[in-house]
Protein backbone atom coordinates (compact mmCIF):
# COMPACT_ATOMS: atom_id res chain seq x y z
CA UNK A 1 0.00 0.00 0.00
CA UNK A 2 1.36 3.54 -0.96
CA UNK A 3 2.02 5.38 1.99
CA UNK A 4 -0.30 8.66 2.24
CA UNK A 5 1.55 11.94 1.83
CA UNK A 6 0.35 15.29 2.38
CA UNK A 7 -0.72 17.40 -0.50
CA UNK A 8 0.30 20.80 -1.23
CA UNK A 9 -1.08 23.18 -3.04
CA UNK A 10 -0.06 27.33 -3.59
CA UNK A 11 -2.93 29.98 -3.84
CA UNK A 12 -0.76 33.29 -5.50
CA UNK A 13 -2.21 36.38 -3.83
CA UNK A 14 -0.05 38.92 -5.67
CA UNK A 15 -0.50 42.07 -4.21
CA UNK A 16 -2.90 40.69 -1.25
CA UNK A 17 -6.11 39.25 -0.70
CA UNK A 18 -8.47 39.90 1.87
CA UNK A 19 -6.78 41.03 5.30
CA UNK A 20 -3.69 41.49 3.49
CA UNK A 21 -3.96 45.48 3.79
CA UNK A 22 -0.81 46.20 3.38
CA UNK A 23 1.33 43.61 1.65
CA UNK A 24 1.85 44.82 -1.69
CA UNK A 25 3.86 47.81 0.19
CA UNK A 26 7.19 44.84 0.67
CA UNK A 27 9.83 45.79 -1.44
CA UNK A 28 9.81 41.90 -3.00
CA UNK A 29 6.23 41.87 -4.35
CA UNK A 30 6.06 44.02 -7.49
CA UNK A 31 3.63 46.93 -7.73
CA UNK A 32 1.66 45.10 -10.32
CA UNK A 33 2.39 41.18 -9.62
CA UNK A 34 -1.48 40.55 -9.82
CA UNK A 35 -1.16 41.65 -13.19
CA UNK A 36 2.87 39.89 -13.72
CA UNK A 37 2.53 36.91 -15.20
CA UNK A 38 6.39 36.66 -14.74
CA UNK A 39 5.61 36.99 -10.88
CA UNK A 40 3.15 34.02 -11.59
CA UNK A 41 5.06 31.84 -13.47
CA UNK A 42 8.42 32.20 -11.15
CA UNK A 43 6.05 31.50 -7.70
CA UNK A 44 4.69 28.51 -9.63
CA UNK A 45 8.08 27.02 -10.59
CA UNK A 46 9.06 27.84 -6.82
CA UNK A 47 6.52 25.39 -5.73
CA UNK A 48 7.17 22.99 -8.48
CA UNK A 49 10.92 22.42 -7.25
CA UNK A 50 9.35 21.98 -3.68
CA UNK A 51 7.21 19.33 -5.18
CA UNK A 52 3.92 21.07 -5.13
CA UNK A 53 1.04 19.01 -6.02
CA UNK A 54 -0.85 22.80 -7.27
CA UNK A 55 -0.68 26.29 -7.74
CA UNK A 56 -4.53 28.25 -7.09
CA UNK A 57 -6.06 30.97 -8.61
CA UNK A 58 -9.27 32.33 -6.80
CA UNK A 59 -11.18 34.61 -8.72
CA UNK A 60 -14.55 36.46 -8.49
CA UNK A 61 -16.39 38.73 -11.36
CA UNK A 62 -17.49 41.52 -8.93
CA UNK A 63 -15.42 44.23 -7.25
CA UNK A 64 -15.96 47.26 -5.24
CA UNK A 65 -13.45 50.72 -4.67
CA UNK A 66 -13.22 48.38 -1.47
CA UNK A 67 -12.27 44.91 -2.76
CA UNK A 68 -8.51 43.49 -1.65
CA UNK A 69 -5.81 44.91 -4.04
CA UNK A 70 -5.51 41.40 -5.49
CA UNK A 71 -9.06 41.68 -6.37
CA UNK A 72 -9.11 44.80 -7.96
CA UNK A 73 -6.78 43.92 -10.99
CA UNK A 74 -6.29 40.26 -11.79
CA UNK A 75 -5.63 38.39 -14.57
CA UNK A 76 -7.93 35.63 -15.83
CA UNK A 77 -7.37 32.36 -14.09
CA UNK A 78 -7.35 30.05 -17.54
CA UNK A 79 -5.65 32.61 -19.87
CA UNK A 80 -2.93 32.69 -16.32
CA UNK A 81 -2.75 29.21 -16.10
CA UNK A 82 -1.99 28.38 -19.83
CA UNK A 83 0.82 30.42 -19.79
CA UNK A 84 2.03 28.56 -16.73
CA UNK A 85 1.29 25.56 -18.07
CA UNK A 86 4.16 25.85 -20.92
CA UNK A 87 6.64 27.05 -18.22
CA UNK A 88 6.23 24.10 -15.97
CA UNK A 89 6.10 20.45 -16.11
CA UNK A 90 4.55 18.74 -13.16
CA UNK A 91 2.77 21.23 -10.96
CA UNK A 92 -1.28 21.30 -11.18
CA UNK A 93 -3.07 24.25 -12.49
CA UNK A 94 -6.01 24.85 -10.81
CA UNK A 95 -8.68 27.87 -11.81
CA UNK A 96 -11.20 28.87 -10.15
CA UNK A 97 -14.86 29.09 -12.79
CA UNK A 98 -18.32 29.45 -11.67
CA UNK A 99 -21.34 27.95 -12.30
CA UNK A 100 -23.70 30.94 -12.03
CA UNK A 101 -22.75 32.41 -14.46
CA UNK A 102 -20.71 30.32 -17.25
CA UNK A 103 -22.40 27.63 -19.44
CA UNK A 104 -21.30 24.28 -19.39
CA UNK A 105 -19.96 24.21 -23.50
CA UNK A 106 -17.72 27.09 -22.70
CA UNK A 107 -16.24 25.62 -19.05
CA UNK A 108 -15.50 22.21 -20.41
CA UNK A 109 -13.97 23.79 -23.66
CA UNK A 110 -11.88 26.11 -21.71
CA UNK A 111 -10.62 23.10 -19.04
CA UNK A 112 -10.13 20.72 -21.16
CA UNK A 113 -8.02 23.10 -23.32
CA UNK A 114 -5.66 23.69 -20.52
CA UNK A 115 -5.59 20.47 -19.53
CA UNK A 116 -4.51 18.79 -22.92
CA UNK A 117 -1.95 21.74 -23.42
CA UNK A 118 -0.59 20.67 -19.72
CA UNK A 119 -0.29 17.38 -20.40
CA UNK A 120 -3.08 16.59 -17.90
CA UNK A 121 -2.60 18.97 -15.16
CA UNK A 122 -5.66 21.22 -15.25
CA UNK A 123 -8.49 21.17 -12.30
CA UNK A 124 -11.31 23.05 -12.01
CA UNK A 125 -12.07 25.24 -8.46
CA UNK A 126 -16.16 24.84 -8.83
CA UNK A 127 -18.22 27.72 -7.44
CA UNK A 128 -21.76 29.04 -6.97
CA UNK A 129 -20.80 32.47 -6.68
CA UNK A 130 -20.97 34.03 -3.61
CA UNK A 131 -20.99 37.82 -4.39
CA UNK A 132 -24.42 38.93 -5.74
CA UNK A 133 -23.36 41.90 -7.39
CA UNK A 134 -22.01 40.11 -10.00
CA UNK A 135 -25.45 39.51 -11.28
CA UNK A 136 -25.39 43.12 -12.65
CA UNK A 137 -22.39 42.11 -15.16
CA UNK A 138 -24.15 39.33 -16.51
CA UNK A 139 -27.53 41.07 -17.14
CA UNK A 140 -29.56 39.75 -14.53
CA UNK A 141 -31.92 41.99 -12.39
CA UNK A 142 -30.75 39.94 -8.82
CA UNK A 143 -28.46 37.49 -7.92
CA UNK A 144 -29.84 33.23 -8.11
CA UNK A 145 -31.34 32.39 -4.25
CA UNK A 146 -29.59 29.43 -3.08
CA UNK A 147 -31.30 26.70 -4.08
CA UNK A 148 -30.79 27.72 -7.70
CA UNK A 149 -27.21 27.91 -6.94
CA UNK A 150 -26.54 24.72 -6.34
CA UNK A 151 -29.19 22.94 -8.09
CA UNK A 152 -27.44 24.90 -11.28
CA UNK A 153 -23.98 23.94 -10.23
CA UNK A 154 -24.47 20.25 -9.64
CA UNK A 155 -26.28 20.28 -13.10
CA UNK A 156 -23.39 22.93 -14.62
CA UNK A 157 -20.96 19.84 -13.61
CA UNK A 158 -22.37 16.75 -14.76
CA UNK A 159 -22.82 17.88 -17.95
CA UNK A 160 -19.46 19.23 -18.24
CA UNK A 161 -18.13 16.11 -17.28
CA UNK A 162 -20.62 14.40 -20.04
CA UNK A 163 -18.82 16.73 -22.27
CA UNK A 164 -15.57 16.00 -21.47
CA UNK A 165 -16.34 12.05 -22.53
CA UNK A 166 -17.39 13.41 -26.24
CA UNK A 167 -14.78 10.89 -27.50
CA UNK A 168 -13.59 7.50 -26.41
CA UNK A 169 -9.80 7.34 -25.83
CA UNK A 170 -9.20 6.13 -29.30
CA UNK A 171 -11.15 7.94 -31.48
CA UNK A 172 -8.20 9.63 -33.25
CA UNK A 173 -6.29 6.44 -35.23
CA UNK A 174 -4.58 9.12 -37.52
CA UNK A 175 -3.30 6.21 -39.59
CA UNK A 176 -1.64 8.07 -42.61
CA UNK A 177 -1.28 4.65 -44.34
CA UNK A 178 -4.42 3.55 -43.77
CA UNK A 179 -5.76 7.46 -44.55
CA UNK A 180 -7.91 6.95 -41.18
CA UNK A 181 -7.78 10.16 -39.28
CA UNK A 182 -10.92 9.75 -37.16
CA UNK A 183 -13.30 6.88 -36.24
CA UNK A 184 -16.60 8.28 -36.40
CA UNK A 185 -18.29 5.65 -34.43
CA UNK A 186 -16.04 6.96 -30.99
CA UNK A 187 -17.75 10.42 -31.24
CA UNK A 188 -20.78 10.79 -29.08
CA UNK A 189 -23.19 13.59 -28.47
CA UNK A 190 -24.34 14.30 -25.36
CA UNK A 191 -27.89 15.98 -25.96
CA UNK A 192 -28.57 16.72 -22.17
CA UNK A 193 -32.11 18.32 -21.28
CA UNK A 194 -32.56 18.81 -18.21
CA UNK A 195 -33.99 21.84 -15.54
CA UNK A 196 -30.93 24.59 -16.16
CA UNK A 197 -29.16 23.23 -19.22
CA UNK A 198 -29.53 22.19 -22.84
CA UNK A 199 -26.70 21.13 -24.52
CA UNK A 200 -26.31 19.11 -27.69
CA UNK A 201 -22.49 18.25 -28.02
CA UNK A 202 -20.20 16.52 -28.62
CA UNK A 203 -17.17 18.81 -27.52
CA UNK A 204 -14.73 19.30 -30.01
CA UNK A 205 -11.19 18.20 -28.23
CA UNK A 206 -10.53 14.92 -27.09
CA UNK A 207 -9.60 13.75 -23.53
CA UNK A 208 -6.35 14.69 -21.62
CA UNK A 209 -3.90 12.01 -20.13
CA UNK A 210 -5.85 11.82 -16.65
CA UNK A 211 -9.06 11.82 -18.58
CA UNK A 212 -11.12 14.92 -17.13
CA UNK A 213 -9.62 17.95 -15.08
CA UNK A 214 -9.64 17.04 -11.40
CA UNK A 215 -12.72 18.63 -9.60
CA UNK A 216 -12.04 21.42 -6.56
CA UNK A 217 -14.82 22.85 -4.85
CA UNK A 218 -15.28 25.13 -1.69
CA UNK A 219 -18.49 25.91 -0.03
CA UNK A 220 -19.52 25.52 3.98
CA UNK A 221 -23.08 25.71 3.72
CA UNK A 222 -25.26 22.84 3.72
CA UNK A 223 -25.85 23.44 0.32
CA UNK A 224 -21.90 23.50 -0.38
CA UNK A 225 -21.49 20.63 1.44
CA UNK A 226 -23.75 18.44 -0.39
CA UNK A 227 -22.75 19.84 -4.07
CA UNK A 228 -18.71 19.07 -2.84
CA UNK A 229 -19.86 15.77 -1.58
CA UNK A 230 -21.93 14.85 -4.94
CA UNK A 231 -18.77 15.91 -7.57
CA UNK A 232 -15.89 17.37 -5.96
CA UNK A 233 -12.45 15.43 -5.37
CA UNK A 234 -10.71 18.05 -3.38
CA UNK A 235 -12.36 20.32 -1.00
CA UNK A 236 -11.28 23.72 -0.40
CA UNK A 237 -12.07 25.09 3.15
CA UNK A 238 -10.85 26.87 6.49
CA UNK A 239 -10.68 25.47 10.07
CA UNK A 240 -9.58 26.95 13.00
CA UNK A 241 -8.90 23.72 15.07
CA UNK A 242 -8.21 19.99 14.62
CA UNK A 243 -11.46 19.01 15.86
CA UNK A 244 -13.02 21.38 13.54
CA UNK A 245 -11.18 19.83 10.70
CA UNK A 246 -11.96 16.51 11.49
CA UNK A 247 -15.70 17.58 12.02
CA UNK A 248 -15.85 19.04 8.49
CA UNK A 249 -13.82 16.18 6.75
CA UNK A 250 -16.02 13.26 8.59
CA UNK A 251 -18.97 15.59 7.50
CA UNK A 252 -17.79 15.44 3.82
CA UNK A 253 -17.05 11.75 3.33
CA UNK A 254 -20.42 10.63 5.14
CA UNK A 255 -22.43 12.48 2.73
CA UNK A 256 -20.19 10.97 0.30
CA UNK A 257 -20.86 7.70 1.14
CA UNK A 258 -24.37 8.68 1.43
CA UNK A 259 -24.16 9.37 -2.25
CA UNK A 260 -22.71 5.58 -3.48
CA UNK A 261 -18.92 7.59 -3.31
CA UNK A 262 -15.52 6.11 -2.28
CA UNK A 263 -15.40 8.85 0.63
CA UNK A 264 -11.53 7.98 0.63
CA UNK A 265 -11.22 9.38 -2.54
CA UNK A 266 -11.80 13.23 -1.60
CA UNK A 267 -9.04 15.32 -0.12
CA UNK A 268 -9.64 17.89 2.60
CA UNK A 269 -7.20 20.73 1.78
CA UNK A 270 -7.75 23.49 4.28
CA UNK A 271 -5.93 27.41 3.17
CA UNK A 272 -2.97 27.89 6.06
CA UNK A 273 -1.28 31.18 6.10
CA UNK A 274 1.99 30.03 7.98
CA UNK A 275 4.10 32.67 9.77
CA UNK A 276 7.80 31.39 10.49
CA UNK A 277 11.10 32.38 11.98
CA UNK A 278 14.27 31.79 13.58
CA UNK A 279 12.41 31.04 16.97
CA UNK A 280 8.59 30.55 18.02
CA UNK A 281 9.01 33.42 19.65
CA UNK A 282 10.22 35.71 16.99
CA UNK A 283 6.99 34.24 14.94
CA UNK A 284 4.37 35.24 17.55
CA UNK A 285 6.33 38.93 17.29
CA UNK A 286 6.08 38.78 13.90
CA UNK A 287 2.51 37.42 13.82
CA UNK A 288 1.71 40.31 16.22
CA UNK A 289 2.91 42.84 14.32
CA UNK A 290 1.02 42.04 11.26
CA UNK A 291 -2.22 41.86 12.93
CA UNK A 292 -1.72 44.90 15.00
CA UNK A 293 -0.80 46.83 11.25
CA UNK A 294 -3.87 45.64 9.80
CA UNK A 295 -5.70 48.71 8.57
CA UNK A 296 -8.92 48.98 10.52
CA UNK A 297 -11.38 51.09 8.31
CA UNK A 298 -10.42 48.87 4.76
CA UNK A 299 -11.26 45.23 7.31
CA UNK A 300 -14.47 47.44 8.23
CA UNK A 301 -14.90 47.72 4.71
CA UNK A 302 -14.15 43.96 3.33
CA UNK A 303 -16.76 43.00 6.74
CA UNK A 304 -19.20 44.31 4.28
CA UNK A 305 -18.65 41.44 1.44
CA UNK A 306 -20.63 38.46 2.99
CA UNK A 307 -24.13 41.09 2.86
CA UNK A 308 -23.82 42.03 -0.79
CA UNK A 309 -21.00 44.59 0.20
CA UNK A 310 -23.34 46.18 2.54
CA UNK A 311 -21.80 49.52 4.09
CA UNK A 312 -21.01 49.05 7.49
CA UNK A 313 -19.47 52.43 7.85
CA UNK A 314 -22.94 54.54 8.25
CA UNK A 315 -23.54 52.89 11.66
CA UNK A 316 -22.17 53.86 15.09
CA UNK A 317 -19.12 51.65 15.92
CA UNK A 318 -19.43 50.93 19.16
CA UNK A 319 -23.40 50.57 19.30
CA UNK A 320 -24.57 46.66 19.32
CA UNK A 321 -24.29 45.37 15.88
CA UNK A 322 -26.91 46.42 13.66
CA UNK A 323 -30.12 44.14 13.11
CA UNK A 324 -29.44 43.24 9.55
CA UNK A 325 -32.34 41.23 8.59
CA UNK A 326 -32.24 38.24 5.79
CA UNK A 327 -29.32 40.80 3.96
CA UNK A 328 -26.40 38.02 2.95
CA UNK A 329 -29.09 35.51 2.25
CA UNK A 330 -28.31 36.25 -1.18
CA UNK A 331 -24.55 36.57 -0.92
CA UNK A 332 -21.92 34.76 0.91
CA UNK A 333 -25.00 33.18 3.42
CA UNK A 334 -22.96 31.01 5.84
CA UNK A 335 -20.79 33.36 6.32
CA UNK A 336 -23.08 36.22 7.38
CA UNK A 337 -24.84 33.90 9.57
CA UNK A 338 -21.81 33.44 11.26
CA UNK A 339 -21.11 36.84 11.65
CA UNK A 340 -24.48 37.56 13.16
CA UNK A 341 -24.67 34.81 15.58
CA UNK A 342 -21.01 35.69 16.87
CA UNK A 343 -22.45 39.16 17.24
CA UNK A 344 -25.85 38.06 18.93
CA UNK A 345 -23.94 35.13 21.07
CA UNK A 346 -21.35 37.64 22.58
CA UNK A 347 -23.56 41.16 22.53
CA UNK A 348 -20.60 42.09 20.28
CA UNK A 349 -20.53 45.93 19.02
CA UNK A 350 -19.94 46.53 15.41
CA UNK A 351 -16.12 47.45 16.33
CA UNK A 352 -16.19 44.14 18.63
CA UNK A 353 -17.02 42.38 15.22
CA UNK A 354 -14.12 43.90 13.16
CA UNK A 355 -11.98 43.63 15.52
CA UNK A 356 -12.84 40.00 15.93
CA UNK A 357 -12.53 39.69 12.32
CA UNK A 358 -8.80 40.65 12.39
CA UNK A 359 -7.66 38.16 15.41
CA UNK A 360 -9.54 35.34 13.45
CA UNK A 361 -7.44 35.82 10.69
CA UNK A 362 -4.09 34.21 13.15
CA UNK A 363 -2.89 31.31 12.10
CA UNK A 364 -2.51 27.94 13.72
CA UNK A 365 0.62 27.48 12.13
CA UNK A 366 3.45 29.93 13.94
CA UNK A 367 6.76 29.47 14.90
CA UNK A 368 10.23 28.12 13.97
CA UNK A 369 10.18 25.64 11.13
CA UNK A 370 10.34 22.66 13.61
CA UNK A 371 7.37 24.19 15.22
CA UNK A 372 5.34 24.13 12.09
CA UNK A 373 6.30 21.23 10.65
CA UNK A 374 5.13 19.74 13.84
CA UNK A 375 1.65 20.90 13.56
CA UNK A 376 0.96 20.41 10.37
CA UNK A 377 2.39 16.84 10.92
CA UNK A 378 -0.07 16.48 14.13
CA UNK A 379 -2.83 18.18 11.79
CA UNK A 380 -2.07 15.68 9.26
CA UNK A 381 -2.09 12.33 11.50
CA UNK A 382 -5.06 12.92 13.09
CA UNK A 383 -7.19 13.09 9.64
CA UNK A 384 -7.78 16.84 9.84
CA UNK A 385 -6.71 17.46 6.46
CA UNK A 386 -5.08 15.71 4.00
CA UNK A 387 -2.95 18.67 2.88
CA UNK A 388 -2.72 22.23 2.85
CA UNK A 389 -3.07 25.34 0.21
CA UNK A 390 -0.57 27.83 1.74
CA UNK A 391 -1.22 31.68 0.54
CA UNK A 392 1.72 32.89 -1.31
CA UNK A 393 2.44 37.06 -1.50
CA UNK A 394 6.22 37.24 -0.34
CA UNK A 395 8.48 35.24 -2.27
CA UNK A 396 10.92 34.88 0.58
CA UNK A 397 8.52 33.78 2.62
CA UNK A 398 6.94 31.10 1.09
CA UNK A 399 10.83 29.92 0.87
CA UNK A 400 11.20 29.34 4.50
CA UNK A 401 8.19 27.22 3.86
CA UNK A 402 9.48 25.08 1.07
CA UNK A 403 13.12 25.57 2.11
CA UNK A 404 12.89 25.15 6.20
CA UNK A 405 9.36 23.21 6.49
CA UNK A 406 9.64 20.77 4.09
CA UNK A 407 12.91 19.49 4.45
CA UNK A 408 11.28 18.20 7.78
CA UNK A 409 8.18 16.50 6.99
CA UNK A 410 10.17 14.86 3.51
CA UNK A 411 12.50 13.42 6.45
CA UNK A 412 9.48 11.87 8.33
CA UNK A 413 8.28 10.58 5.21
CA UNK A 414 5.21 13.15 6.01
CA UNK A 415 5.77 14.80 2.15
CA UNK A 416 6.90 13.11 -0.65
CA UNK A 417 10.67 13.94 -2.05
CA UNK A 418 9.67 13.43 -5.88
CA UNK A 419 6.93 13.61 -7.91
CA UNK A 420 5.01 10.19 -8.81
CA UNK A 421 3.81 11.33 -12.12
CA UNK A 422 3.47 13.83 -14.69
CA UNK A 423 -0.60 14.21 -14.17
CA UNK A 424 -2.80 16.39 -11.52
CA UNK A 425 -4.84 13.11 -10.69
CA UNK A 426 -1.43 10.89 -10.36
CA UNK A 427 0.38 13.18 -7.77
CA UNK A 428 -2.87 13.70 -5.67
CA UNK A 429 -3.74 9.53 -5.43
CA UNK A 430 -7.05 9.68 -7.85
CA UNK A 431 -8.32 7.25 -10.58
CA UNK A 432 -8.65 8.21 -14.00
CA UNK A 433 -12.39 8.47 -14.77
CA UNK A 434 -13.25 6.00 -17.01
CA UNK A 435 -14.95 7.51 -20.28
CA UNK A 436 -18.93 6.62 -19.67
CA UNK A 437 -18.85 5.27 -23.56
CA UNK A 438 -16.01 3.01 -22.80
CA UNK A 439 -17.41 1.66 -19.50
CA UNK A 440 -20.55 1.17 -21.15
CA UNK A 441 -19.29 -1.06 -23.83
CA UNK A 442 -17.59 -3.05 -20.87
CA UNK A 443 -20.06 -3.33 -18.28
Amino acid sequence: MTQRTLKLGAVLLGVGGPGQHHTWLNPEIPGDASVDIRWYIARAQQAEAAKFDHVFIVDSQFITPDSPNHYLNRLEPLTLLSAIAVHTSHIGLVGTLTTSYNDPFNIARRLASLDVISGGRAGWNVVATGDGGTAGNYGRAEHYDYTTRYGRALEHVRVVQGLWDSYEDDAFPRDKERGVFFDRSKQHPLNHTGEHFSVVGPLNLQRSPQGHPVIFQAGDSDEGRDLGASIAEAIFTHARTIEQGRAFAADLRARAAAKGRDPEQILIVPGISPIIAATDEEARAKEAELVGGKDFDRALKELGRPFGWHDFSRYDLDAPFPDLGDLGDRSFRTQAERIKKLAADNGFTLRQVVRHSIESRRSPFVGSPLTVANEIQKWFEAGAFDGVNVTVTVPSEFARFTDEVLPILRERGVARTEYESTTLRGNLGLPIPRNIHTAALVD
